[in-house]
């Protein structure tokens, strides 16, 4: 799977100031509305025998880090709970990590294992933020753009934006809205994406909510109810968390 806009591919020789006037134009070019040829009623991880028809195919995608200056990028394909086909590349990494230029420096290793990658997804699931972003365009929707694939970011933190609700010991299911501050390229109270407590425990309610976001061609609304459908009994959604594992086997092997 190769990039369909490489005009927005990530270049990490370049200034911040170049990289934050990139990020704007992938912003401009990202389309924060459902615009995919797939029902969202039907992506799932395990048998429902009350979906019928084929399942999305969806992709999670995560990293592990050799060192300070390698990574192994990890792609796991699901249909349903079927794993379909798995990709990772090893690659150098060129600049440290800086908030809100993460896809500078995973960008190209996550791209390198999308090129081994046979098949097509339907929706790609990224460990990290979307459009809850301070230039709204987070590795999610950068790479989303990039590679034009229905995309969506799940975070573990809140790299910017309001929760419009307390976080503290939520159920599970919960979600409220994440809006724009003062330190997003956005108006003000505009939805970014949710927080969302996938589960709980209720005699130890410990579990801190994660942060869902669209990345490209997939609105807010629509990305929450997609990682509910993913996380399957998990906090993490399922692709995601098959990525993370198998890109821990490819480190110990490397």
């Amino acid at each position: 799977m190769t990039p369909d806009r490489p005009e927005f591919v990530p270049d990490p020789a370049q200034s911040r100031a170049e990289m934050e006037a990139l990020q704007r134009r992938v912003a401009d070019a990202a389309r924060f509305a459902d615009d995919f040829g797939f029902d969202p009623t039907a992506v799932a991880v395990g048998g429902d025998a009350s979906l019928t028809g084929d399942r999305p195919l969806v992709a999670g995608v995560d990293q592990a880090f050799l060192d300070d200056d390698r990574a192994v990028s990890a792609v796991v394909c699901l249909r349903g709970g079927e794993v379909i086909e798995r990709a990772h590349a090893v690659t150098d990494l060129s600049v440290p990590y800086v908030p809100g230029l993460l896809s500078f420096r995973e960008g190209g290793a996550i791209l390198a294992a999308f090129d081994t990658l046979e098949s097509t997804p339907d929706l790609v699931v990224f460990d990290g933020s979307g459009r809850i972003h301070f230039r709204q365009a987070g590795l999610a929707t950068h790479l989303g753009v990039v590679l034009d694939a229905p995309s969506l970011g799940v975070a573990k933190s809140l790299l910017c934006g309001r929760v419009e609700s307390d976080t503290d010991g939520r159920p599970g299911g919960w979600r409220a809205p994440v809006v724009a501050d003062d330190r997003v390229d956005a108006p003000e109270g505009t939805v970014l994406g949710y927080a969302y407590q996938s589960r709980q425990y209720e005699s130890n309610p410990i579990i801190n909510p994660l942060y869902v976001s669209p990345g490209h061609r997939v609105s807010a609304e629509t990305t929450v109810e997609l990682v509910q459908r993913l996380c399957g009994g998990y906090k993490l959604p399922e692709p995601t968390r098959l990525a993370d594992r198998y890109a821990d086997e490819c480190k110990g092997q490397v």
